[in-house]
């Protein structure tokens, strides 16, 4: 048989007819027959070289001319298990493709809120690409992915322990497939058993909608110290489970919604908490500037039936006395080009980006972000279980 027809694979020394390869590298993935049998590897992979070699079907299994797990016992087995699992994946996992925008979209953001600084004050996230969901590939259930890329691509950039943790220390924003095979391996690993429950254990290859407890799960199987706090009316507390997570400093909770206004906007809540957080006072000095940008992540935004990305907020001293809110969210569903043309042009954006209190009509929201830092082993244990910050609305 011609060399051309044959592919090695990175993850075992095997090499198999190219038409199988496909099925050969996912087989490192699977235990169960009936998942999905399809990775797509981008072009140019190094999963396109090929060596002619002879194999025997015991060949074709992660591991197994290396002589590792050889004689270990069943506990060890399953950790040398996971750690091919990992292996494979890492070598798998494919770039996403995203529109880059030259110069950063965070920067034409900031040029905007300037132009329009009088009486207003703005507290924007660092570097944040913008991930669009595609009729092609996700649109209508890819909302929390594409959320998650986005927060991830802010931690490249601004966390370098996350950057060495993130996706195997790959350094990239990993595709949709891939982002769903590791939350398959969180989920394997204990992260939040009961919404893997929920999934039957299985996301890969699904068009299932995930949300902020998805999103945290994944995080923190790589360490991190991602958050999940709760928004909604006082009796939706019992409903959703939520409980209070003792590592979130309750003294900043409560000054958070110390201010919420007593005549009425429930909503005031929400908006304090997300502008209390990106300009912690630790942190953050406006002098004489009017926009600034904080050391914290971007914030992941759900409620009932889409997700976005919160990036910052914008306050603006009205005449009357009150204070305007507005959001500053990065919406999977707009177009990156469509986003990028009216910042650069300064028209339009504000329809794009700005949500202000009157948008919040949903009766539950909820975010999820990432405290600096890695953990230890015991906290990673307790990081396991998904708690939640509850504030009412």
């Amino acid at each position: 048989m011609d060399a051309d027809s044959w592919t090695s694979c990175p993850f075992c020394d095997s090499t198999v007819p190219s038409s199988q390869i496909n099925r050969h590298a996912n087989a490192h993935f699977e235990d169960d027959p009936e998942l999905p049998q399809h990775i797509h590897f981008p072009p140019n992979s190094h999963l396109q070289s090929s060596l002619p070699s002879e194999q025997t079907d015991n060949d074709l299994q992660c591991g197994a001319n290396s002589g590792e797990c050889g004689g270990e016992t069943s506990r060890d087995s399953g950790e040398c298990k996971m750690d091919d699992k990992l292996s494979c994946l890492i070598g798998l996992q494919a770039r996403s493709e995203f529109c880059k925008v030259e110069g950063g979209l965070m920067a034409l953001l900031r040029d905007c809120l300037e132009c329009e600084a009088e009486n207003s004050r703005s507290v924007l996230s660092g570097y944040v690409d913008h991930f669009q969901s595609l009729q092609s590939e996700d649109s209508g259930w890819g909302c929390g992915w594409r959320n998650i890329q986005m927060l991830s691509s802010h931690l490249l950039v601004q966390r370098p322990e996350a950057r060495e943790a993130l996706f195997g220390g790959s350094g990239f924003v990993t595709d949709i497939p891939s982002l769903q095979r590791w939350l398959e391996i969180a989920w394997e690993k204990g992260f939040d058993a009961p919404g893997s429950a929920q999934f039957d254990h299985v996301v890969y290859g699904s068009k299932k909608w995930i949300g902020t407890t998805e999103c945290a799960a994944l995080l923190r199987s790589f360490g991190l110290r991602a958050r999940v706090v709760d928004f909604g009316p006082k009796e939706s507390q019992s409903a959703s489970g939520s409980s209070v997570d003792s590592t979130m400093n309750t003294a900043n909770t409560s000054k958070m919604v110390e201010s919420k206004d007593k005549k009425g906007e429930a909503y005031q809540v929400l908006m304090d908490f997300v502008w209390n957080y990106f300009s912690d006072e630790s942190s953050i000095q406006f002098g004489q500037q009017c926009v600034v940008v904080s050391e914290k992540m971007p914030l992941y935004f759900q409620h009932a039936g889409h997700s976005r990305t919160i990036v910052g907020i914008h306050v603006k001293h009205q005449e009357t006395g009150i204070l305007q809110y507005n959001l500053l969210v990065l919406d999977p569903a707009h177009s990156t080009a469509a986003l990028e043309r009216s910042l650069r042009q300064k028209v339009g954006w504000q329809k794009l980006i700005k949500r202000g209190m009157h948008t919040l009509k949903k009766p539950q929201y909820q975010l999820c972000y990432v405290d600096p830092g890695i953990a230890g082993e015991e906290e990673i244990e307790k990081l396991k279980t998904i708690d939640s910050v509850f504030l009412e609305i």
